[in-house]
């Protein structure tokens, strides 16, 4: 009897499926408000049973694709809860992918490399009015785990939802950032313009004119009283000038 060993056996398919998406406000039993605060999604408890049998590389990140409009975005799973068939999105995450009600999703495990820049643009100068946003920011992508270029994601702070669009992350354009030392930077918010400063364009009426005084003065010979020539009455001529004062 012969027997034959693998010792180089062939990986295990990544984990992909299509399922039916719906937002979380349809998610049966009371409202999962903590869904929509976040970026991570419900999927069916089959999903589990199917990822613990495949080599999935832990935190289970996923990459979602709209076949029909070729949009994407990545996330990772909060639950295994969701009904059958079905997965369920937070709404913003809904928008993004420009999914209706029931439409379908391709939903694939997904290996993403750890975020250490990402640079975000408010949706609206309300954002401003916020003391410390790095602070409010940094609390809120707690319920995160993977942020993709290009996604408008939805934060609350206060009550209120903010809305930043994620303009740029390194060191890929989806990245993960569970557990990591991220730099973040801020874009000036939608609409917002800055003061404008007010220039004095005040001159002066008097024009300020520098004269050298010597430039004033009149260029006229010295005068020196009685000086000059003197004549004799007999018509000859005199041999040392004139001064009628000595005479």
């Amino acid at each position: 009897m012969m027997f034959s060993f693998n010792m180089f056996p062939e990986p295990m398919r990544p984990f992909n499926t299509q399922y039916r998406c719906y937002s979380v406000s349809m998610l049966p039993g009371n409202e999962r408000h903590d869904v929509e605060k976040g970026g991570k999604i419900i999927m069916p408890p089959s999903a589990l049973d199917h990822l613990t049998r495949l080599n999935i590389v832990y935190p289970m990140l996923f990459k979602l694709t709209n076949s029909k409009t070729n949009r994407v975005t990545h996330c990772g799973v909060l639950e295994f809860v969701a009904d059958e068939g079905k997965v369920y999105l937070p709404y913003w995450m809904m928008r993004n992918l420009l999914l209706e009600e029931g439409g379908i999703l391709q939903v694939e495990s997904a290996t993403l490399p750890v975020a250490t820049f990402s640079k975000f643009q408010p949706q609206s100068e309300d954002f401003l009015d916020i003391t410390n946003p790095k602070a409010v920011l940094e609390n809120a992508l707690r319920n995160f785990a993977c942020l993709t270029a290009g996604d408008i994601i939805a934060i609350e702070y206060n009550n209120k939802i903010y809305e930043l669009c994620v303009l740029e992350t390194k060191p890929g354009s989806a990245v993960s950032i569970i557990e990591c030392d991220m730099n973040v930077e801020f874009a000036a918010p939608v609409g917002y313009k800055e003061p404008e400063r007010k220039q004095s364009n005040q001159t002066s009426s008097q024009e300020e004119m520098n004269f050298d005084i010597n430039n004033l003065q009149v260029d006229n010979p010295e005068f020196v009283a009685f000086s000059g020539k003197g004549n004799r009455l007999d018509g000859k001529k005199r041999n040392r000038p004139t001064n009628f004062l000595n005479q």
